[in-house]
């Protein structure tokens, strides 16, 4: 099976280099690049993972501000970062036209609904606000930052549960090999931490009854909730080196595929997961033997984490690259996971350091994988992949190397 990857070299699908030359996160564990790295290495927080202190009024207005669900407002202020850090518009000086939004979500603005619902039971139909479809539509937050920056370029949202941001870089990545694009903002938010969010994941016992977050852990029982959002800004890679700027990674592949079998369990043995990882290496053109690093997906329920173990098993061998789940320490943020983690991806390329999975202190026997543990792990930077899985079987990888 794996005889069909180069062995050595980059031979992938033909197309144009694609940089991360900016890092936009807003995370429970920190607000900013350098304070959520920080937390990343940090103790794991108690109790469900909502972000304190988070201010939006940066980017709106107070009037705005009613009128924008949190998980745009989430999205918008990661967007804001990535542009600072990428160097801002002027210096990418790109093409309008040719720059493009790409920002997914798992739910959209669920707090908007859930609000309203009660306006209209409590108040009646007129009062409910003729904001609610713009709020809590999943494709505001793309729109927002379209808007804002006056990008004309595509704006997508892509909504495939907690795969979605995942694949949104991988989507925004494609249109610049493809060169649709010179410039991609992508991403993904969620803001689901409302009373009928949490009880829905509560009533279906996805969530952990002892509140702790164990990724891979033989005693996990189920996820802790989270909220955030991140934005890369993905650029061709030329243009960057000639503009001079600092390039965190390349994004060298990635892939998506469908279990096909179940609304909310993965296949069994981590099947359709195979096949994403095999693809993106395939876009990449490496081979297994290649990657040195893995953010899994890792979301401390019992299933998924056996599946995903399994999978990586299947496609690196045991104990394989090094493994990390930061979802011990950022819970599990539903659609924004991916796009926060192709962040730590990113961060753990320019540190030369893996996090460690926070909670695990005991790991499942069934899981023979070279988990990091116990604190963080320096790291000669090589080929890296993030994976994410979502409800509905949806899989996403993204395959990230070291700048050249």
């Amino acid at each position: 099976m794996l005889a069909v990857f180069p062995s050595e070299g980059r031979e992938g699908v033909p197309g144009r280099r694609v940089a991360v030359t900016g890092l936009g996160v807003v995370a429970p564990c920190g607000i900013g690049r350098e304070a959520f790295w920080a937390g990343l290495l940090g103790p794991a927080p108690e109790g469900p993972r909502r972000i304190r202190d988070f201010d939006a009024s940066s980017i709106y207005g107070p009037k705005d501000l009613r009128r924008v669900d949190r998980f745009t407002q989430l999205a918008a202020v990661a967007a804001e970062e990535a542009l600072t850090d990428a160097g801002g518009w002027s210096a990418l000086a790109v093409d309008p036209a040719r720059a493009g939004v790409m920002i997914g979500t798992g739910i959209g603005g669920i707090e908007t609904l859930e609000a309203q619902i009660h306006v209209l039971i409590e108040r009646g139909a007129r009062r409910v606000t003729p904001f609610l479809v713009p709020m809590m539509m999943g494709n505001r937050a793309a729109a927002d930052v379209s808007m804002r920056y006056g990008l004309c370029g595509p704006c997508e949202a892509i909504v495939t549960a907690c795969a979605a941001g995942t694949q949104s870089v991988a989507a925004g990545a494609r249109l610049i090999a493809t060169g649709r694009c010179d410039v991609v903002l992508a991403g993904s938010s969620e803001a689901a931490m409302t009373p009928i969010g949490e009880a829905g994941f509560a009533n279906m016992t996805a969530l952990s009854s002892s509140g702790v977050s164990m990724p891979f852990d033989a005693k996990r029982d189920g996820f802790v909730m989270g909220e955030g959002g991140a934005v890369l800004v993905l650029e061709d890679y030329g243009r960057a080196v000639a503009r001079g700027a600092r390039i965190y990674a390349e994004m060298a592949g990635g892939a998506s595929t469908a279990d096909a079998h179940h609304i909310t369990a993965p296949s069994p043995g981590g099947s359709g997961a195979v096949a994403c990882m095999e693809l993106a290496l395939l876009d990449a053109g490496l081979g297994p033997a290649a990657i040195t690093h893995i953010n899994a997906h890792g979301t401390s329920t019992p299933a998924n984490d056996l599946a995903e173990s399994q999978a990586l098993s299947k496609v690196f061998g045991t104990p394989g690259p090094a493994v990390t789940s930061i979802k011990g320490i950022t819970g599990h943020s539903l659609g924004a996971a991916g796009s926060i983690e192709a962040v730590a991806l990113a961060l753990s390329i320019a540190h030369e350091m893996i996090p460690p999975t926070a909670g695990l202190t005991e790991m499942d026997p069934e899981i023979r994988l070279d988990v990091v543990t116990g604190g963080p792990r320096p790291w000669q930077p090589g080929p890296a992949l993030s994976n994410s899985f979502g409800f509905g079987g949806h899989n996403g990888t993204i395959v990230m190397v070291p700048p050249s």
